[in-house]
């Protein structure tokens, strides 16, 4: 009987482990906030903004606007301005060829601009060379590991 015991609690705490491992609950109360210089936020002859947008909320309350800008050495970056969604174990951020009403994008063409930097403040995201920004319409804050939009804004 105090062997099934043990292996009992041996297998709630692999278990415990393993959820506390891939939900990461506490993420949920603990904010990143990140301040980055951002581009000017009035278009300029160095700096053009070519397309933006606000954020609507999918799974998770999100707020905030996203610029595509244009630098003046010919570069795309990616400006998400003043942020404010909720944490998660592993957000990444998006531009998609679906509108930012889509919420399922598993099957979508995206290109994954990096990890989410932190879910509160502002941040930039470089844009890969060669990249055809004709075939994306939005941005999205998605969840890797549970596949899940946390909000979108479309890019126009």
């Amino acid at each position: 009987m105090r062997k099934k015991l043990v292996l009992v609690g041996l297998a709630l705490a692999v278990a415990v482990a393993f959820g506390l491992f891939w939900f990461q609950p506490w993420k949920l109360v603990v904010d990143r906030t990140v301040h980055e210089t951002l581009p000017a936020a009035a278009p300029t002859i160095a700096d053009t903004v070519v397309r933006h947008g606000s954020f609507v909320s999918h799974e998770h309350a999100t707020a905030g606007s996203a610029e595509l800008v244009r630098l003046a050495d010919g570069r795309h970056v990616l400006a998400l301005r003043d942020l404010d969604t909720s944490n998660g174990p592993d957000l990444r951020v998006w531009i998609t060829d679906q509108a930012a009403t889509v919420t399922d994008l598993d099957a979508s063409r995206h290109v994954e601009l990096g990890r989410l930097k932190g879910n509160k403040g502002s941040q930039v995201y470089d844009i890969p060379p060669g990249t055809d920004l004709d075939l994306y319409k939005s941005v999205t804050i998605w969840c890797k590991r549970f596949s899940a939009s946390f909000g979108a804004a479309d890019l126009t």
